[in-house]
C-alpha cells in the first residue's frame, strides 16, 4: 500500500463533505432516518467524477424500483411470512441474475432494485400500514445521499478520467509494439534451443497480460461516457480503439506463426525479409506518418505471390503472412488515429482502413451459468437468515436477511464471492465497533449540528482515504455504511444499547450465513472460471463451424477475445500443466475467423472445393464439441480441402478459402507434418504445418 497523497485527502474531504451535506439536509428536510443519506454518499462515491456520475442515474432508478416493488409485496404478504420471505427472496434473486449479464454500470439498475427491496421491506413488516411512507423516504434517503456525492465530486475539484485513460492506453500501446517488434524483428535470428523456448514463455505471458489489459480498459471507458470534460466525445473512438486492440492480438500472434513456419523451412524470401526489418524500424520509431504505411502496404501487396493452379504450401503460408502484415498496418493506423481521437476528445470522422463492425464494440460474454448460481446464493441466503429470524421472534432480525441480500449482491461478479463477503462482515464488526464508540461515548456531547460534524470527522475522514487503496477499500467502505447505519443518526439522541447490540449482530450474523451460503454453493474459483470459459469458447467454435451463431468473423472474434480477457488474469491459478495446454488461446481465436471466413466463402467454390469444406465445417463442428478425436485427426480433411481448392487457386472466392483452410491448419496442427499436395508426392522444402 502507497502512503496516500494529496489528491487522496481531496477524495476524502470531498466525500466527507457530501455525506456532511446529505445529512445536513436530510435533517433538514426531516427525514425519518437521514443516516442512509450519509451511509449512500460512502456507497457511490468514486475517485474518478465520470466513474461517480455514471452510476448515479442507474442507482436512482434501482432504488425507485426496488421501493415499488416493496410497496407492492409488503402490504399484500405481510400477514403471510413465508410467501413474503420466498416473494422478495425470488425478487432480488431475479434481479441479481440479471444484473450479471450485463458488465456495465446499467447492471446497477437491476442489482440495486433487488436488494432495495430487501433494505426497505423486511424492516417494514413489523408497520406495514405505513409501508408506502416508509419507501418514499427510503428513496428520498438514498437519492439524496446519491445527488449530494455526484455534485460534490462534480464541482469540487474533479477528477478526469481521461489521464489516466491516455496513459494506461499508451503503456498498452507500447507493450504491443514492443511484442510486435520482437515478432517482426527476429525473422532468421539464430537462437539456441533454450533461448527459443524462453522467448516462447514471454511471448505467450505477453498476450495473455495484453489481453487482459485490454478488457480492463472496459472500467475506464463507462467513466469517460459522463466524463462531461469534453473528453466525453471521444467515447465512440475509445469503443473502436477497445476492439481495434484486442483484434492487434491474433493478428500479431498469425504472423508470429507464419514467420516461424517460413523459416523452419528456409522459404522466407529475401524482399519478405527486408519486409519485414523494415515493419519493424517502422513501429518501433513510433512514427505516424501515413505516407510511410502506404508504401510498406504496396509493398506487402508487391510481395503477395500471384498462387498458380497448384501453388505450393510455401507459397500459400508466405500469401496468409503478407495478409496479416497488411491487417497489421492498417490496425497500427487506425490504433494510432483512434488514440488521438480519444487524447482530443473528438468524434470519430475518417474512414478506418481496418475492416470493422460496428456491432462488435459492444459484444460481450455473458455467463448464464455463473449468474445462475448467484441468483440461488441469494436466494437460499434469504430464506435461511429469514427463517431464522421468524423462528426466534428476534426483534431486530431483519438486519440479517438485509445484509445476506447485500453481501451476496456485492460480490457476485467474483469468482468466490465468500472471502470478499467474510471481509465486508469483518468490516461491519469494525464499523460497530467504531459506532458503539461513538454512540455511547462521543455523541452523547455532540449537541448541535456543527459539533456532530467536527466528532465524525476523523472517522470518516479516515475511511475516506483507505477507500483510494485498492488493498484497503472494501474494508473502509464497509466500515462507513455499515458504521453510519449503526450509529443510526437522527433529529435527536437516541442512544439504546440492546437495540445497537442486536442490530449489529444481525448485520454480522447475515453476511456470515451469506458467506457459509456462498461457499457451498456459488464458490467456483479462478481455476473453475478458466476451464469454462475456455469450453464455452469451443462450443462457439463448435456452432460457428456448424453454421450457427456469429456471421463475421470479427464478430466471433470480439466475443472470444473478451473471454480471452477474462482468462488471461485466472491462469496463474492453474496447475503449471493445465495452465500450459490453455495457454496459447489466440490460436483458437485465429482458427474461429477462419473458421466464419470459410463458412461465408464456401458457397462460391466450386462443387468439389465446396463438399470437401462442408466435410470440415462438420468435423470440426464434432470437434468442438467434444464429440471427436485429436485435432491431428482433423488434417487429412483440411488436406483434401486445400487439395479442392487449389485447383482454381487463381479464382478470388478459391484464394480466400486457401487462406482460410492455411490458417485453420496452422491453429490446429502449427507442429504437425507439412501439407502435400494430392497431385505431388513431395511439394519443396519440408515445412512444418
Amino acid at each position: 500500500m502507497t502512503l496516500p497523497g494529496w489528491r487522496d485527502w481531496a477524495f476524502a474531504t470531498k466525500t466527507y463533505g457530501a455525506a456532511m451535506l446529505a445529512l445536513y439536509l436530510a435533517l433538514w428536510i426531516d427525514l425519518p432516518r437521514p443516516y442512509w443519506a450519509l451511509g449512500t454518499v460512502y456507497i457511490t462515491s468514486q475517485v474518478l467524477a465520470g466513474a461517480t456520475r455514471s452510476k448515479a442515474l442507474y442507482r436512482v432508478l434501482g432504488t425507485i424500483l426496488g421501493a415499488s416493488v416493496a410497496v407492492i409485496l409488503v402490504p399484500n404478504l405481510v400477514n403471510a411470512p413465508e410467501l413474503l420471505t420466498l416473494a422478495i427472496a425470488l425478487w432480488v434473486a431475479v434481479c441479481l441474475y440479471v444484473s450479471l449479464l450485463d458488465r456495465t454500470p446499467r447492471s446497477y439498475l437491476m442489482m440495486l432494485g433487488g436488494y432495495t427491496a430487501a433494505l426497505i421491506g423486511f424492516p417494514a413488516v413489523a408497520e406495514p400500514g405505513t409501508m408506502f411512507d416508509t419507501a418514499v423516504a427510503r428513496a428520498e434517503e438514498i437519492t439524496l445521499g446519491i445527488l449530494c456525492a455526484g455534485l460534490v465530486s462534480s464541482v469540487v475539484l474533479p477528477q478526469s478520467v481521461a489521464p489516466v485513460i491516455a496513459g494506461r492506453l499508451e503503456g498498452w500501446l507500447h507493450d504491443a509494439r514492443g511484442w510486435a517488434v520482437d515478432v517482426l524483428g527476429r525473422a532468421g535470428a539464430a537462437k539456441d534451443a533454450w533461448a527459443e523456448e524462453v522467448q516462447t514463455q514471454d511471448t505467450q505471458a505477453r498476450r495473455l497480460r495484453l489481453a487482459s489489459d485490454a478488457i480492463a480498459f472496459d472500467a475506464l471507458a463507462t467513466p469517460l461516457r459522463y466524463d462531461r470534460t469534453g473528453a466525453e466525445r471521444s467515447t465512440q473512438a475509445m469503443a473502436m480503439l477497445r476492439q481495434h486492440m484486442l483484434m492487434v492480438l491474433p493478428i500479431v500472434s498469425a504472423v508470429s506463426d507464419r514467420i516461424e513456419a517460413l523459416e523452419r523451412s528456409r522459404a522466407l524470401p529475401e524482399r519478405v525479409r527486408t519486409l519485414l526489418g523494415d515493419m519493424a524500424a517502422w513501429l518501433a520509431a513510433g512514427t505516424t506518418d501515413p505516407a510511410e504505411a502506404a508504401r510498406l502496404r504496396e509493398r506487402a501487396e508487391a510481395a503477395d505471390p500471384a498462387l498458380p493452379e497448384r501453388p505450393a504450401w510455401t507459397d500459400l503460408v508466405l500469401a496468409s503472412l503478407l495478409a496479416r502484415l497488411r491487417d497489421l498496418i492498417d490496425l497500427r493506423q487506425d490504433t494510432r488515429l483512434l488514440q488521438r481521437h480519444v487524447a482530443d476528445g473528438t468524434p470519430v470522422i475518417e474512414d478506418l482502413a481496418f475492416r470493422y463492425t460496428a456491432e462488435a464494440r459492444t459484444i460481450r460474454h455473458r455467463d448464464h451459468g455463473l449468474a445462475l448460481l448467484s441468483a440461488v446464493g441469494v436466494f437460499l441466503s434469504i430464506v435461511l437468515t429469514c427463517t431464522i429470524w421468524i423462528a426466534t421472534g428476534w426483534p431486530d432480525g431483519a438486519g440479517a436477511p438485509m445484509m445476506a441480500a447485500v453481501g451476496c449482491c456485492f460480490f457476485a461478479a467474483q469468482d468466490d464471492p465468500a472471502p470478499s463477503i467474510v471481509g465486508f462482515a469483518n468490516s461491519a464488526v469494525v464499523g460497530a465497533i467504531g459506532a458503539g464508540i461513538y454512540l455511547f461515548g462521543v455523541l452523547p456531547f455532540a449537541t448541535s449540528f456543527e459539533m456532530l460534524a467536527l466528532a465524525l470527522a476523523p472517522g470518516l475522514l479516515l475511511c475516506g482515504v483507505f477507500m483510494t487503496q485498492p488493498r484497503t477499500a472494501p474494508l473502509a467502505l464497509g466500515a462507513a455504511a455499515n458504521g453510519s447505519a449503526l450509529i443510526a443518526l437522527q433529529g435527536s439522541y437516541t442512544g439504546d444499547f440492546a437495540a445497537f447490540t442486536n442490530s449489529s449482530i444481525a448485520v454480522i450474523a447475515g453476511m456470515w450465513v451469506a458467506a457459509i451460503v456462498t461457499r457451498l454453493v456459488r464458490s467456483v474459483g479462478a481455476a473453475w472460471t478458466v476451464r469454462r470459459l475456455r469450453a464455452v469458447n469451443r462450443r462457439s467454435l463448435a456452432r460457428a463451424a456448424g453454421r450457427q451463431g456469429a456471421q463475421n468473423g470479427l464478430e466471433l472474434a470480439a466475443l472470444m477475445l473478451d473471454r480471452v480477457g477474462l482468462i488471461a488474469p485466472r491462469l496463474a491459478a492453474l496447475p503449471p500443466d493445465e495452465a500450459e495446454r490453455v495457454a496459447d488461446l489466440l490460436a483458437e481465436v485465429r482458427v474461429g475467423i477462419n473458421i466464419v471466413e470459410l463458412r461465408r466463402d464456401r458457397r462460391q467454390l466450386s462443387g468439389a472445393a465446396r463438399d470437401a469444406a462442408e466435410r470440415l465445417l462438420s468435423a470440426l463442428a464434432r470437434h468442438y464439441r467434444g464429440d471427436a478425436d485429436r485435432a491431428a485427426d482433423l488434417l487429412p480433411l483440411i488436406d483434401a480441402a486445400l487439395d479442392a481448392a487449389e485447383e482454381e487457386a487463381r479464382r478470388p472466392a478459391h484464394r480466400a478459402a486457401l487462406m482460410g483452410l492455411v490458417g485453420i491448419r496452422r491453429g490446429l496442427g502449427p507442429e504437425a507434418a507439412p501439407y502435400r499436395p494430392a497431385h505431388a508426392a513431395h511439394s519443396g522444402p519440408d515445412l512444418a504445418a
